[in-house]
């Protein structure tokens, strides 16, 4: 264990050294496989240096971020880093702005800001929605539309249909919460704020259809029950208007007036400007998601399998952020028939790349690590180690990567797939997807996901591995034709 440990404090220093030294680091977290370094000075770390690092299998630029892949070890490399760089645990990410080089507005800067923003506010409902899209599934598969264990009537299937409908209905409460976190504001208020838009009472107003103002202005009648952009648009614009209440108002009546008049002030601005506008917004963007599935004039059959051969491009750049606005046709709608299906062919078919490099692959080493990919991928869901691993290092298993995605997203759009639960389209769960429609339906997203695997299996195999000798004279594989 000992040996472990000085062996993760290794990698550290290395990383370290390589990131410009604690002095350059404003804040540094980690996910399931990366580092992800908040540098006041990005041009430091040299790409290829780092990559050389024993220990680590990438690096990725993304989203203001540094990122690191270590792999499933990175929870351990991480520790390592905080004690040996002296670093704060889970350092908040703005925690430090005041620090930072402030960035020149562009289009592209405003755009990646907005989309942090986003995931800021979206990513941690994630497990939420997973266990909620769970116990959807739990009710679709006991219930009449496949085995029939459950009646509607069950205490079971209405315990199992209310707890997944909570997840999605109270959204706006929930994020509320996270959108406070990202604006830094108060989270209790913001909460209030949430329970508003989806208040009973003014459901009922809304179902009624009948006219009512706020403080004299016409109210547009609209239901925000499961809605995403109202209440993280309302929670940005009361950050401001609390902030300015806050250096006012004085301390000694402050618990009192700050919550009050910035709720008194927000109910025009979120229940007249701002809700009906953020609900316009959410619906094009998922009106416009489920357009561009046509891409261009595209079938949507061909649509889908070009996003299953493209997702982990997208995920290599960051803009797999997409995904996150397929959140809200699922929160709005129940279900989603395009950006799903082929993120899950290609999540089966980084896995199929990582069995066929593994049976081709003489060298024994390289072998084990192959074979500890596809484990990772499959049964873990960490698709990283593969895609930076074997893919990117030795390019060409891309390839066979790229035709398992095309062709499990491809039949999955023939067949008319809908993906009708939230799950981490990662591993071979993520075939769970499928779940709450027609038994036809589950079958057909399985057979994707299989169809997904095996021809990126049989193309990397096919494409063939042989060993070569580098400049440095260590060993690399390179794919070659068979």
């Amino acid at each position: 264990m000992k040996n472990k440990d000085k062996q993760y404090e290794k990698v550290a220093n290395g990383v370290l050294e390589a990131v410009g030294g604690s002095a350059n680091i404003s804040s540094v977290t980690h996910c399931m496989t990366r580092l992800r370094f908040n540098l006041k000075d990005e041009s430091i770390p040299n790409d290829g240096e780092v990559q050389n690092i024993p220990g680590v299998i990438g690096v990725n630029r993304a989203g203001g971020q540094y990122q690191i892949i270590i792999g499933q070890a990175v929870s351990k490399v991480y520790d390592a880093l905080l004690t040996v760089g002296n670093l704060t645990r889970n350092a908040p990410i703005n925690e430090d702005l005041d620090n930072r080089p402030k960035e020149k507005l562009t289009f592209k800067s405003a755009g990646n800001m907005i989309l942090n923003k986003l995931a800021g506010c979206l990513t941690p409902l994630i497990p939420m929605l997973i266990a909620a899209s769970m116990f959807k599934m739990f009710a679709a598969i006991l219930g009449p539309s496949m085995f029939n264990v459950l009646g509607t009537k069950t205490s079971l299937y209405q315990l199992f249909t209310l707890v997944g409908d909570a997840g999605f209905y109270f959204f706006p409460i929930i994020l509320g919460y996270t959108a406070a976190k990202q604006f830094n504001t108060s989270r209790i208020i913001s909460m209030f704020l949430g329970a508003i838009l989806i208040d009973p009472n003014l459901i009922k107003i809304v179902t009624a259809g009948k006219a009512f103002n706020i403080f004299g202005i016409a109210m547009p009648l609209v239901n925000y029950s499961s809605t995403v952009i109202p209440i993280i648009l309302s929670v940005w614009v009361m950050s401001y208007i609390e902030r300015f209440f806050k250096r006012y108002v004085p301390e000694s009546i402050s618990t009192i007036v700050i919550p009050t008049l910035t709720i008194a002030i927000m109910l025009p601005i979120s229940l007249c400007i701002l809700g009906p506008a953020g609900n316009f917004i959410g619906n094009y963007i998922c009106t416009g998601i489920l357009a561009f599935g046509k891409l261009g004039g595209l079938p949507t059959i061909i649509a889908v399998g070009v996003v299953g051969a493209l997702w982990e491009i997208l995920v290599m750049t960051g803009m797999h952020l997409l995904m996150l606005t397929t959140m809200m046709i699922f929160a709005q709608s129940g279900h989603e028939n395009f950006v799903t299906l082929g993120a899950v062919a290609a999540s089966m078919s980084v896995a199929g790349m990582c069995l066929g490099a593994a049976l081709r692959i003489k060298d024994q080493d390289q072998k084990t690590l192959a074979w500890g990919y596809l484990i990772a991928s499959i049964i873990g869901g960490v698709t990283e180690p593969g895609l930076y691993g074997l893919a990117i290092r030795y390019k060409r298993p891309f390839i066979g990567m790229m035709i398992g995605g095309f062709c499990g997203g491809l039949y999955a759009g023939l067949t008319t797939v809908t993906a009708y639960v939230m799950v981490p389209v990662a591993n071979f769960l993520s075939l769970t997807a499928y779940v709450g429609g027609q038994t036809s339906n589950v079958i057909n997203g399985v057979v994707s996901g299989v169809i997904a695997f095996v021809a990126a299996a049989i193309a990397t195999y096919a494409i063939g591995v042989e060993a070569n000798t580098n400049k440095q004279g260590t060993k690399e594989f390179k794919l070659v034709e068979a």
